[in-house]
């Protein structure tokens, strides 16, 4: 799950962190929606569900794809562009909004961070940016922020006309970025762009949509923070039918991301402790005072009475990351290559199908000492060894096989994009000697625990404080693991430890040790005992907007809409009455309305600090267009940071690099091609790079409607296989008839890193491009076989690259280099 880790900076700082602003529902109150990087009806259906009710009131539609799918048939406009260059699209639009001044202008001067002044020492030259360190790869962000006044407040200039404020640099940095240099590098239309934009402007409200096609680059960070700009720019956010919404993987992605299967967050996505943060007080420092009572919250919920006060609760048990490496799954990868590492346990991933670059995977799991793998079926992770060209007797890996329950035969919440939390009921008991997750962590880790328990290795405290007892809802359990479950639930909804009551809301968590949380994010959903996760009323819905607050519950606090105090002007009132949210009550002297109000409290009046901030989960308290690395002050604790806002680590403002691998040169800033802040190859022998010289032909990578991600479980299921049965590639005609192939024909697909052999289907869904005056070929093919199952067939991923961004390390399988040649004789 590591690699589904999408930010959205520009807007705020936690919330919208890969989740969607608005929800499913809210889609269908948009007056525009453009869909970037996301197949939507063939991946997230439901979301057509909603875009159709939108069509039906009017709303135009535009996709933005590599290829003419089932989401560009109920499409009003649909444009075909080259893979990884979306930041160069969206800012020719950037620019288009800004010159034309569209912008909603009340939003950007109050609601942004548009009039505040950068510093004199940020600079933007030839692709790169102030602080840059060509050594390391990486960037000193210090430059990267506002002057500050002597409380350390950001300086804000009287108007946004004042060339030093955030503004002129914005508008500055995307006069470059006109239509058609965007067409050039896309291959986009100019007059398809102007199209879109033009639509896009005068339709609002707007929502945008995206999935794994915008965040699968070397710059996924940057394309999300275009869709940032642009809605702020429109006033498109905390309203209903805006937002930017992340349409996120059915294997309950959202959830892998706020329960902290990312490598650099802890649940509820506080940072991780990294190897500078030697004691609590150095890791709240950077953290922020007022993530600190979420953070002891935490360690009351995994240390118990263990964690005190006295022992900077528990802080020392946890084990503190390098903060100067890479820990994401590919570096996992590379580091058992490289002998570091010794044992692995995958559970709810088939990496030997899903990861990129799989000739590196395979070498990685082939010098283990050990593999566990819990998964209901023996997929090819389980089984690396007896993959095609492998001789197992090299092979010295023991591999454990764990047989778990399929999501069928388990309780427990599925967490949707909308970040909706559901309870899910198990239909059957699990086969054979099959457990539930659950069951089968609490197993180990109790014989862990047990194992333990006479070291006296300092090292191994953080094994033995740790409160795990579940027993009593163990020795209660139905068949369907339902109690424990719950049992876990409660633990992450936190408790008042004085009086043993669960807690309300996020408002009662304490920095004091009195309370605990697993994730405070999620404190509320089990308050007064009650799992609001399994609630079913869908007929409450006073707003007519498709709120309906009493079914089921959402982070944070059963908010349904992100940012909704944005929805309302100065004075708390709401801009459009017929569809509003929340609003100032002045009789009542407190914020009310349909949704939840996304204020830091209900009686903080629209002209106080606290009801003035419409982002109010950003240190400034506003959207930002410019990523500030800006500290928050704490003005009740002299010399203390309040909060901090997310920083990306290579760009303050979006900026277009090509794809590490390319068929064309960057025409921004040639000297500069790629993402300055990559650092790629880390192992040459295995991470090879392609030059248009010898794999001419660009490669997008998805998957498809009949398949579930690595396939293991729909692989196994006949009339799915009879409806797509095997890997294979889209072409387009124009370059079957230059290859002699027709459709059926087998051909061989290379890139730098290995090959593959696959069937072709000849299409007029992809077109040709003109790009920087030459033609492009784009080709297509989904990434969901292996080795294994009732159908198997190549994995693509045996030719994608696995250089990944920065920021999240998500792999570029929407864009590499590849070579096509026709099989002949088979």
């Amino acid at each position: 799950r590591i690699c589904h880790s999408p930010t959205v900076p520009a807007l705020s700082a936690c919330f919208g962190r890969g989740a969607m602003t608005n929800s499913w529902n809210d889609i269908a109150n948009a007056k525009a929606i453009l869909i970037e990087g996301s197949n939507a009806a063939e991946n997230h259906p439901m979301s057509a569900k909603y875009i159709m009710r939108a069509k039906e009131k009017g709303a135009k539609v535009i996709h933005v794809d590599p290829r003419f799918t089932r989401t560009s048939k109920i499409s009003d406009i649909h444009a075909q562009l080259r893979p990884g260059t979306d930041v160069a699209f969206m800012g020719s639009i950037i620019n288009y909004i800004i010159q034309t001044n569209a912008i909603d202008e009340f939003f950007v001067d109050n609601y942004t961070n548009s009039k505040f002044i950068v510093r004199s020492d940020f600079k933007f030259d030839d692709g790169i940016f102030s602080g840059y360190d060509k050594n390391t790869f990486m960037y000193d962000i210090s430059t990267w922020n506002y002057e500050l006044d002597a409380k350390g407040l950001p300086k804000v200039a009287a108007s946004k006309n004042d060339p030093n404020c955030v503004y002129q640099k914005m508008k500055q940095h995307y006069s470059r970025y006109t239509f058609e240099l965007a067409s050039d590098i896309s291959g986009v239309p100019v007059e398809k762009i102007k199209e879109i934009a033009d639509v896009y402007i005068n339709n609002r409200p707007g929502t945008m949509l995206y999935a794994l096609g915008l965040t699968q680059h070397t710059v996924g960070v940057q394309n999300i923070r275009c869709m940032g700009i642009i809605q702020l720019l429109l006033g498109n956010v905390g309203k209903a039918g805006t937002g930017i919404n992340a349409l996120r993987g059915e294997p309950n992605v959202q959830g892998t991301t706020d329960f902290a299967l990312l490598f650099h967050y802890l649940p509820g996505y506080l940072s991780t402790p990294n190897h500078n943060q030697v004691k609590l007080a150095d890791f709240l420092k950077s953290t922020g005072t007022f993530r600190s009572k979420f953070f002891i919250a935490l360690m009351k919920a995994w240390y118990g009475d263990n964690a005190t006060a006295a022992n900077d609760y528990g802080y020392d048990y946890l084990p503190k990351k390098n903060g100067t490496k890479n820990y994401s799954i590919f570096r996992i990868f590379e580091t058992a290559v490289e002998g570091q590492m010794k044992c692995m346990y995958v559970m709810g991933q088939n990496p030997a199908v899903t990861s990129a670059n799989l000739n590196l995977v395979f070498a990685g799991l082939d010098n283990l000492e050990t593999l566990i793998v819990a998964d209901p079926f023996m997929t090819e992770t389980a089984s690396f060894w007896e993959r095609p060209g492998a001789d197992p007797k090299n092979i010295n890996t023991e591999v454990i096989f764990l047989p778990a329950n399929s999501f069928l035969e388990k309780d427990g919440t599925l967490i949707n994009s909308a970040r909706m939390v559901l309870w899910r009921y198990g239909g059957t008991p699990g086969a054979g000697t099959s457990k539930p997750d659950l069951e089968l962590i609490d197993l180990i880790f109790t014989r862990i625990k047990e194992l333990y328990a006479d070291s006296t290795d300092p090292k191994d405290e953080g094994i033995k404080k740790i409160a795990w007892n579940y027993q009593q809802a163990k020795n209660e359990k139905c068949a369907t693991n339902a109690l424990f479950a719950e049992h876990v639930l409660r633990e992450i909804n936190g408790y008042n430890l004085k009086t043993g009551q669960l807690l309300n809301g996020i408002g009662e968590i304490k920095g004091d040790g009195t309370t605990s949380g697993g994730n405070w994010l999620y404190a509320g959903c089990f308050a007064g005992d009650v799992n609001k996760t399994k609630r079913k009323d869908t007929k409450t819905d006073p707003s007519g907007l498709g709120l309906f607050p009493e079914f089921s519950w959402t982070w944070p606090g059963n908010m349904r809409i992100l940012y909704n105090r944005a929805s309302c002007d100065a004075a708390g009132k709401p801009f459009d009455e017929a569809n509003k949210l929340v609003w100032w009550d002045e009789a009542q002297k407190k914020w009310t309305g349909y949704d939840i109000p996304d204020v830091g409290s209900v009686t903080d009046a629209p002209n106080t600090p606290g009801g003035k901030r419409p982002f109010r989960m950003s240190a400034e308290g506003v959207g930002r267009f410019f990523a500030a690395s800006y500290a928050e002050p704490d003005v009740n604790q002299p010399g203390q940071m309040r909060d901090y806002s997310y920083t990306n680590v290579d760009a303050p403002f979006p900026e277009f690099y090509e794809p590490v691998e390319s068929p064309t040169t960057n025409v921004l800033h040639p000297k500069t091609p790629v993402n300055p802040a990559l650092r790629y190859p880390r192992l040459p022998d295995f991470q090879k790079i392609g030059n248009k010289k010898d794999f001419p032909y660009v490669l997008c990578t998805s998957s498809v409607t009949e398949h579930w991600c690595c396939g293991a479980y729909t692989r196994n299921v006949p009339w799915l296989n009879e409806l797509v049965k095997e890997t294979y590639m889209e072409m387009p005609v124009k370059l079957a008839e230059k290859l002699n192939v027709k459709g059926g024909d087998m051909i061989r697909v290379s890139s730098a890193r290995g090959e593959v052999k696959v069937k072709v289907m000849v299409t007029e869904r992809i077109q040709t491009l003109m790009i920087n005056g030459e033609e492009t070929t784009v080709v297509w093919m989904p990434y969901n076989w292996g080795f294994k199952g009732l159908s198997q067939a190549a994995s693509t991923n045996l030719i994608t690259i696995d250089a990944g961004d920065p920021n999240t390390w998500i792999q570029e399988t929407k864009a590499c280099l590849v070579n096509i040649e026709k099989i002949d004789n088979v």
